[in-house]
């Protein structure tokens, strides 16, 4: 889907710069995300070296703008690039989605003092965190190159994240997990969920690279011919 509209994007003005603006977004919320979870994970402090609040205005701020530069191309173009504009503006509302959750983990280490400990779900947590991490850089890979081959194979290699998460997750409220305090259980279980969800909304935008937009969000067909 994306690649058929690079054209248009590269070819207006109003539209490049929106293109632009989501890489800036992507790249933003990486460096949000690596902080917070650098002073929960492996801190004993809450001090976080980043204003999250102002990137988190910023992050705002971007998806306004896009929105505002999508307008005012459909408004002198016309409704034959309303798929172009569509698609951006799902894209950076999956961005500003996941500044959200990147706000959520850092009021996780405002709250809980120590440095998180996963006990028995370490090693499943630190997987999670490193795909999660390593996902951002292959999702603006993907992105940026319209590539739809990469985009189903990092769709394919990544889908294992929020069924983990939510297996953690289920053993945890089930009192299957022992070992955990209150408090840490509660505190692991909002890290898994902010986890499952920024890469969630990572995956939609791998999605508008090789769904049409009536699907972005949605598993590839296998025929796309199909779709």
């Amino acid at each position: 889907m994306l690649k058929e509209l690079l054209s248009i994007f590269k070819n207006d003005s109003l539209m490049d710069r929106a293109y632009k603006r989501s890489f800036e977004m992507l790249a933003r919320t990486k460096s949000m995300f690596v902080e917070a979870k650098q002073v929960l994970r492996n801190t004993e402090h809450n001090e976080i070296n980043i204003d999250i609040e102002d990137e988190d205005i910023e992050i705002n701020k971007y998806q306004r703008e896009v929105r505002k530069d999508v307008l005012k191309h459909l408004a002198l173009e016309g409704v034959e690039e309303l798929p172009s504009g569509l698609v951006l503006v799902s894209i950076v509302i999956d961005l500003e989605r996941i500044g959200d959750y990147t706000k959520n983990i850092v009021e996780i280490a405002k709250d809980y003092k120590p440095k998180l400990s996963g006990g028995p779900f370490e090693d499943g947590i630190e997987r999670i965190e490193n795909a999660v991490e390593q996902n951002f850089d292959m999702t603006l890979e993907v992105f940026r190159e319209a590539d739809e081959e990469k985009g189903r194979q990092l769709l394919a290699e990544q889908k294992w994240i929020s069924k983990e998460a939510d297996k953690m997750i289920r053993a945890i409220v089930r009192g299957e997990a022992e070992g955990f305090d209150a408090p840490t259980a509660a505190a692991i279980t909002l890290y898994l969920r902010s986890l499952k969800r920024i890469y969630s909304h990572m995956r939609n935008i791998t999605t508008s690279v090789v769904n049409p937009f009536h699907r972005i969000g949605y598993k590839p067909k296998k025929m796309p011919d199909n779709e």
